[in-house]
C-alpha cells in the first residue's frame, strides 16, 4: 500500500510541479555554471547504495561532505541555492528517486556514503531495513539541530512504529515546518 501511495502521489506532484521544476532548472542554470541537478551517493534500504537527486545549490567545486562538515558553508552556496535550501525546494528532484523505488515519501533520511558514524549507529538499530524517505520522523523532531544519536533514536522509533497514520502525521508536520522554516540551518 505504501508503494502505491508513493507512486500515485509522485505522479500527481510531478504533473502539478512540472512548470515550477522547469523554472527552477532555468534559474539554477542562469545563476551559476554547472549542472542543474546534484547527484550524491547515499545509503538506502538493505545496505544498497543509490544516487540521490537534488537541485544543485552549491558551486561545483564544493567538497562532497555533509554541509555541517564544511568550514564556512555559506561561501559555497549559490544565490538560487540559498532560496532553494531555505524553502526545501532543492529536495524536489527526489521525486524521481521515489518513482524509481529507491526512496519513499516517509522514512529515515538517507545518510551520505561517508557519514560512517551515523551509518554505524543506524546499522545497530536496523534503520536500513526500511526505504529512506524524502522526510522522516527525525526531520519533524529537529532536522538540522539534532545530533546523530538523536536522529538514530527517532529513526529507530519510526522503524518500530511505522503506520500509514504516522506517515500522514509526518507529511503534514513536514509541510507545516517547511512553511515556517522550522529546523532549517543551511
Amino acid at each position: 500500500m505504501k508503494r502505491c501511495f508513493d507512486l500515485l502521489f509522485t505522479l500527481i506532484l510531478l504533473c502539478v510541479l512540472a512548470i515550477p521544476l522547469l523554472a527552477i532548472s532555468i534559474w539554477i542554470k542562469l545563476d551559476s555554471k554547472g549542472p542543474v541537478f546534484f547527484k550524491q551517493k547515499r545509503k538506502g534500504q538493505y545496505d544498497q547504495y543509490f544516487e540521490i537527486y537534488k537541485f544543485r545549490t552549491m558551486v561545483t567545486e564544493t567538497p562532497n561532505v555533509a554541509t555541517d562538515q564544511l568550514q564556512d558553508p555559506e561561501r559555497f552556496i549559490t544565490k538560487s541555492g540559498r532560496f532553494l535550501r531555505m524553502t526545501s525546494l532543492d529536495e524536489l528532484p527526489q521525486l524521481f528517486n521515489i518513482l524509481k523505488g529507491e526512496m519513499s515519501f516517509v522514512g529515515p533520511r538517507p545518510a551520505l556514503y561517508n557519514q560512517f558514524n551515523l551509518i554505524q549507529q543506524r546499522d545497530a538499530h536496523h534503520v536500513h531495513t526500511v526505504k529512506p524517505g524524502l522526510t522522516g520522523y527525525a526531520q519533524i523532531n529537529g532536522r538540522d539541530f539534532i545530533t546523530d544519536e538523536e536522529k538514530v533514536h527517532f529513526d529507530a522509533f519510526y522503524v518500530q512504529h511505522q503506520t500509514f497514520q504516522l506517515d500522514c502525521h509526518i507529511l503534514y508536520k513536514t509541510v507545516a515546518d517547511v512553511l515556517v522554516r522550522k529546523g532549517i540551518q543551511q
